[in-house]
């Protein structure tokens, strides 16, 4: 299981709306991949980031660091060469990644959603 597929799972598995998968390596030395979700509300915001975690933990995955815990609108995980994006959906909105990043090719994650 590759680390992408890993994370979409683990967003996936606790009910996270919207993933998206954008393909950062052309952009950033630092990171390969940026992956997006939303949740409904600030208690599936959490369970998202702790299911993430625990599922990159249990797969050998290093949690580098996160940031913006307990009530927060946007959590971000740095994996590595991955970096997850936890919004609720006004923070989503507002800071709209996906547009900033719109001339990046984003990544087929369909498979890893069944």
């Amino acid at each position: 299981m590759t680390k992408v597929e890993c994370i979409v799972k683990a967003m996936n598995d606790k009910l996270a709306q919207d993933i998206v998968a954008i393909n950062m390596e052309n952009a950033s030395p630092l990171y390969d991949t940026f992956i997006l979700c939303t949740a409904s509300n600030k208690r599936l915001l959490n369970a998202i980031q702790d299911n993430v975690v625990d599922q990159c933990e249990m797969n050998g995955f290093e949690i580098k660091s996160i940031e913006g815990r307990g009530n927060a609108e946007w959590i971000l995980i740095d994996a590595g060469d991955v970096i997850c994006h936890i919004f609720s959906e006004e923070a989503r909105k507002e800071y709209n990644l996906e547009k900033l990043w719109s001339d990046m090719p984003t990544i087929d994650i369909k498979e890893y959603l069944a």
